[in-house]
């Protein structure tokens, strides 16, 4: 076994060195120069099931932070003896999902491993992962605004740890073993990225991605997404430097400003002909720097085996291609659709970055975002003016209220209606954001005709008697600016139209009552 292990170490070594992404061409970074910054990205994602993976028993649901320690635990999550671990199907569905999504290979068979590590939240004393035989090889994913693909070397299913949190004041670690247990995917990238920025970049894009498919929420606030960062740097055109390793980053703010640390803290290494320790290292994020944790563990320290409790997992063709037809659209694809009707860049990203932070649904079941919800309202109308309706007037709304888009109570047929009023000259565009305004404040159900019609916001059709009616009042009431635009500076009327649309309530439209000033005084 040990010799096996040894074999498998000197294969991954080789193979980091191999796998080093060499084909593109170097850029000069200037907080580095001279310099190459090699990064590699292992995500561990929480898959969104409501059972665990393993743990078998309806009893046995996946836990969140508000559930109370140790109420989400059963048998097999505490290594009662004589339990035995039983497959959930809906994790392996989710997983497919994922590896399609990210252009992988869905391997036919693959097999779970036992990786020993004796911590008090892994009451087995190891954890059943994928490490030879993953679920999905050789997939990619493309960073559209860095131009850059990251290659994914592996997917593999695994079962998450508890929680330890140490009390300094009674001096005791407490064991919440809620999450034990809890299926897991982790997505191993190879060293393909050469800045902080790409990795940010890739954290987003993959975030995205596991969004849009419905596998995992992606949240690293709330753990549900963790990241572990190699780090190397090497002369540029010289052999790959040794790397190191920063374990569980929880932000992507956190882990780019920790790559940045780690960067220079190698290369002041080697400046002064200190060699760099194989190491993994944790990240202190008040101090801005990276910390030893131990000694870089490999294959013989982990001794790895087969577990025996658990059969291959065969996958046929039928079973990928039944998921690759149900497949949702993924962010690539939503993004060039948007674009080809119109919409502009900005407007394309603000819908995405909004959507991105939609509520997903457990056991696939996708959640309803800013892309679905505009798709509705701008069915059979002009799209750009539905997207600034959303983005722009919805969006804005919901910021100022300290709310975010879930918060939204303005139904696609309120938000339909309002853009109609307004497109067709029933209401100005002023009292169409009286009208949204309204609607966030009360949560009222009404449509927005009902609502025009109560606040007396339609457009008034008199053939222009009370507009002129309105002028004139404005007029009387500002006579020294009404001398000056008859003078010549026509400037000023804005000043009068602001009077005027004040007394219509918003009802009258900017460029007649300008157009009716104008007439007035110029005549």
């Amino acid at each position: 076994m040990l010799a096996h292990g040894r074999a498998r170490l000197i294969a991954h070594t080789t193979s980091w060195l191999r796998n080093t992404h060499t084909a593109r061409t170097h850029k000069e970074d200037t907080r580095w120069p001279g310099w190459q910054l090699v990064v590699g990205i292992e995500v561990h994602a929480q898959i969104k099931s409501k059972r665990k993976l393993f743990s078998g028993e309806h009893k046995a649901l996946t836990s969140d932070l508000s559930n109370a320690p140790n109420t989400h635990v059963v048998a097999f999550d505490a290594a009662f003896p004589g339990t035995l671990p039983r497959l959930n199907p809906i994790c392996v569905e989710l997983g497919v999902r994922t590896a399609i999504a990210l252009n992988a290979e869905v391997q036919h068979r693959s097999a779970f491993d036992r990786k020993h590590y004796f911590y008090a939240d892994l009451p087995s004393g190891y954890q059943i992962t994928q490490q030879y035989a993953p679920i999905a090889r050789n997939g990619r994913l493309v960073l559209e605004k860095d131009n850059v693909a990251v290659r994914i070397k592996q997917i593999q299913l695994e079962q998450d740890t508890g929680k330890s949190t140490f009390l300094p004041r009674n001096r005791l670690t407490a064991i919440d073993l809620n999450r034990a247990g809890t299926g897991l995917m982790e997505i191993v990238s190879e060293p393909d990225m050469r800045s902080p920025e790409e990795a940010g970049s890739y954290v987003r894009a993959l975030q995205a991605v596991l969004r849009s498919v419905g596998s995992s929420d992606g949240n690293m606030e709330q753990g549900s997404l963790r990241c572990d960062v190699n780090v190397s740097v090497n002369r540029v055109g010289g052999p790959p430097g040794t790397r190191c390793e920063i374990k569980n980053l929880n932000s992507v703010k956190n882990m780019m400003v920790a790559i940045t640390c780690e960067a220079f803290r190698q290369i002041a290494l080697l400046d002064q002909g200190i060699p760099v320790t194989q190491e993994t290292r944790g990240f202190d994020e008040e101090k801005a720097e990276t910390y030893s944790l131990r000694s870089k563990e490999d294959a013989p320290d982990y001794r790895y085996m087969p577990d025996p409790n658990i059969p291959p997992l065969l996958i046929d063709k039928g079973y990928i291609d039944a998921i690759r037809r149900e497949m949702p659209e993924l962010p690539a694809a939503t993004r060039a659709r948007l674009l080809s009707q119109g919409l502009s860049e900005r407007d394309v990203d603000v819908l995405m970055d909004v959507d991105s932070g939609r509520e997903v649904g457990y056991d696939g079941e996708l959640g309803r975002g800013a892309v679905a919800y505009f798709d509705e309202v701008s069915r059979g109308r002009d799209p750009k003016a539905a997207v600034n309706w959303i983005t722009h007037e919805l969006l804005g709304q919901l910021a100022f209220r300290n709310e975010t888009f879930t918060d939204n109570p303005i139904t696609v047929e309120q938000m339909g209606e309002l853009i109609d009023l307004v497109q067709n000259g029933k209401i100005t565009g002023t009292s169409g954001k009286t009208i949204l305004r309204h609607i966030l404040s009360t949560r009222t159900p009404d449509l927005p005709s009902q609502i025009a019609e109560e606040l007396q916001l339609l457009t008034v059709s008199d053939g222009g008697a009370s507009l002129e009616e309105w002028c004139r009042d404005a007029i009387a009431a500002l006579p020294e600016e009404a001398e000056v635009v008859r003078r010549g500076n026509v400037k000023v009327v804005n000043k009068i139209m602001g009077h005027v649309m004040k007394a219509s309530r918003g009802t009258a439209k900017a460029q007649d009552v300008r157009a009716m000033l104008l007439k007035l005084l110029q005549s």
